[in-house]
């Protein structure tokens, strides 16, 4: 699927996907994937339905969702590269995503966001009305570079 608007091509064409630019993304700039090795980004997207903006052939957005395409879907790794931000990419982007075909009938759509929450309430996500029946396990730095050597 593939739409074309303002100079813009948004796809869920994998093949179009720039992993070194999407790897630099989360590696460098994002605050939830620092350091990110580029093989654990290159499985995630193997594994995931994924989304890419384009202008002048150059990946300028991307967003992935971690699904069964039946019942639940995690969307992650949404980014728009810095010089492209305030052009109303990422509202474009979610409702190119939220209406695809592999994820309708879903019975939940969830995310994690630190500052966009006004971005993904357009869209009907909103608090979790019973956050105390959610869990987790969180390794925040898991990237980090670790000195394992011995003294």
């Amino acid at each position: 699927m593939q739409i074309s608007e303002n100079d813009f091509i948004f796809s869920d064409q994998k093949e179009l996907l720039q992993i070194e630019s999407i790897h630099h993304y989360l590696s460098k700039e994002s605050y939830w994937a620092k350091n990110i090795p580029l093989e654990l980004v290159k499985r995630s997207i193997e594994n995931s339905l994924c989304f890419g903006i384009y202008k002048n052939q150059e990946q300028i957005g991307f967003a992935r969702w971690v699904t069964d395409k039946a019942t639940f879907g995690w969307l992650c790794d949404v980014y728009i590269a810095a010089a492209y931000r305030g052009l109303g990419l990422s509202k474009k982007l979610m409702a190119f995503m939220i209406f695809h075909p592999d994820l309708q009938g879903l019975r939940r759509y969830q995310l994690a966001t630190l500052d966009a929450h006004s971005l993904y309430e357009q869209f009907g996500f909103k608090a979790l009305e019973n956050p105390d029946r959610q869990m987790g396990i969180v390794l925040p730095n898991i990237y980090q570079e670790t000195d394992t050597e011995a003294d």
